[in-house]
C-alpha cells in the first residue's frame, strides 16, 4: 500500500464529460493532462515556474510516462497526489498517483525534468538553495 502522507501535493480535478472516450471512462491522454497539472502544482509550490519568469532559466519535461491500472469515470473527481522522486545534478524526477474519490489508484506516473537555461540554450546545475527546496515536496 502506499504511503499516501509522502505525497506532499494534491489537486483535485473535475472529470468532465469531454474527458471521456468512445468506452466511457477517462481518456488515457486526459491522465497525462493530469500529470501535467500535478507537474505545474510542483513546479508553482517550488519556484521554478517564477524562477523562469526572472531569469528564463527553468524546468524542462524530457520525459513523462504513465501506467494505467483502474479506469476512471463521468461524474466524478480525479485527485492527482505528487511528490519529488529524486534530484541529479541537472535532472529531477516528479511521482503522481491519480487516485478516484474512494482513494483507489487509478494510475502511476512518472515525469523526468531538467533545468534549462533558456538563455544559453543549456542544462545547468540545479543550485543547493533550489534542491533544498524541491526536497520539502
Amino acid at each position: 500500500m502506499d504511503d499516501l502522507s509522502l505525497y506532499k501535493l494534491s489537486l483535485e480535478i473535475r472529470i468532465d464529460w469531454s474527458d471521456l472516450d468512445m468506452y466511457k471512462h477517462v481518456n488515457n491522454l486526459t491522465f497525462l493532462r493530469f500529470m501535467q497539472s500535478g507537474r505545474v502544482k510542483f513546479w508553482e509550490a517550488t519556484g521554478l515556474s517564477s524562477m523562469f519568469e526572472t531569469t528564463n532559466k527553468g524546468p524542462m519535461l524530457v520525459s513523462s510516462h504513465c501506467d494505467f491500472q483502474k479506469s476512471l469515470y463521468y461524474p466524478g473527481k480525479a485527485i492527482i497526489k505528487t511528490r519529488l522522486d529524486y534530484i541529479k545534478n541537472s535532472s529531477f524526477g516528479v511521482e503522481h498517483l491519480i487516485l478516484n474519490e474512494d482513494l483507489e489508484i487509478c494510475a502511476r506516473g512518472k515525469d523526468v525534468a531538467v533545468c534549462f537555461d533558456f538563455n544559453k540554450n543549456e542544462t545547468y546545475r540545479i543550485p543547493d538553495d533550489l534542491r533544498e527546496i524541491m526536497s520539502k515536496y
